[in-house]
């Protein structure tokens, strides 16, 4: 089968012919329906600080998969073939994409542990995005944000896991305010019932944020704030445009602020995602791409030119 493969930093993505998986004791094997284009992928391309994540080389990546299960390793329970499963990228049964080969093919190999459920009125490309844009964003703002009624909450970046942590806050029933410099995608704000958008979060330093989720990364993204959180805040970190940051520890202990690094998710995290996509009331902007449009739709992630997710369908 066909497979898009990263070899190495600054090198394009290789289209291999590999072999179809077999699922090993405690696995399955998924027929890929969709996958999930990711800003960590670029990372990955661009930036040689990501290599030692990675098992091996040539590797698979994509880490954002869904699809059916099509074969049974001995000694998975609870599991049929046919089921329709999102694939965890955080559990002890390797990340697809880093630890093992990955969605930008057709078939993938996975241990039970890292299955979840897909409810039937949910896509397989909104099971995609569950399994990392939703599951990070759920676990940043619910998990380890405690984000509930009340809340002031802060939202850094309205790319793809902007728009679902935004509106994760909203339904959850936080007040919510999003810094986004793109000033195109701030008509979405209003349909994810947002309070405010502004270019930086430092623009509501007066709204007193309980926490502010830095969901870009970009360094002076994570500065800022640490500086704008209220008196005993708390800013959680998941963005990663870039690998370092510099920030006042000035700000950080005399205002007490509580920076935690909050990476991916749990299965609960994906399962809690999935729930919100049922309802109906949370559903982040999709734009469908093709198996062979995958290196390209990672060029326009680069690029800046995507509004929400783009996710590769998959069949066959």
């Amino acid at each position: 089968m066909r497979a898009w493969q990263f070899t190495n930093t600054n090198e394009p993505l290789v289209l291999n012919e590999v072999a179809e998986p077999v699922a090993a004791s405690g696995e399955v094997v998924v027929d890929i329906r969709a996958a999930g284009l990711c800003h960590s992928d670029v990372g990955l391309l661009d930036d040689e600080g990501w290599l030692t994540m990675l098992a091996k080389r040539p590797i698979t990546i994509g880490h954002e998969v869904a699809g059916v299960i099509t074969q049974l390793g001995e000694g998975v329970t609870g599991w049929q073939l046919g089921d329709r499963v999102g694939l965890c990228p955080t559990t002890s049964a390797g990340a697809p994409g880093y630890a093992r080969d990955g969605g930008y093919s057709f078939k993938a190999a996975i241990g039970q542990q890292a299955l979840v459920r897909i409810p039937d009125n949910v896509s397989f490309a909104l099971g995609a995005v569950g399994t990392d844009a939703g599951m990070t964003s759920h676990s940043a703002v619910i998990t380890t944000g405690g984000v509930g009624a009340g809340t002031k909450l802060g939202i850094i970046g309205l790319g793809g896991l902007g728009q679902i942590g935004s509106r994760i806050g909203v339904l959850a029933g936080a007040e919510v305010y999003v810094a986004e410099i793109n000033r195109d995608v701030w008509s979405l704000a209003d349909s994810f019932g947002v309070t405010a958008i502004a270019s930086s979060i430092t623009e509501f330093a007066d709204v007193g944020l309980d926490v502010i989720v830095d969901l870009a990364g970009f360094g002076t993204t994570t500065a800022q704030a640490i500086e704008t959180v209220r008196r005993g805040g708390r800013v959680v970190q998941v963005g990663m445009g870039v690998l370092e940051s510099t920030i006042s520890t000035k700000a950080l202990i005399l205002n007490r602020v509580t920076l935690v690094g909050s990476a991916g998710g749990t299965p609960a995290d994906v399962a809690g995602c999935y729930e919100y996509f049922a309802t109906g009331e949370l559903a982040p902007a999709i734009t469908d791409i093709t198996f062979d449009e995958i290196p390209e739709g990672l060029a326009r992630l680069r690029r800046g030119e995507v509004t929400g997710r783009l996710v590769a369908k998959i069949s066959g």
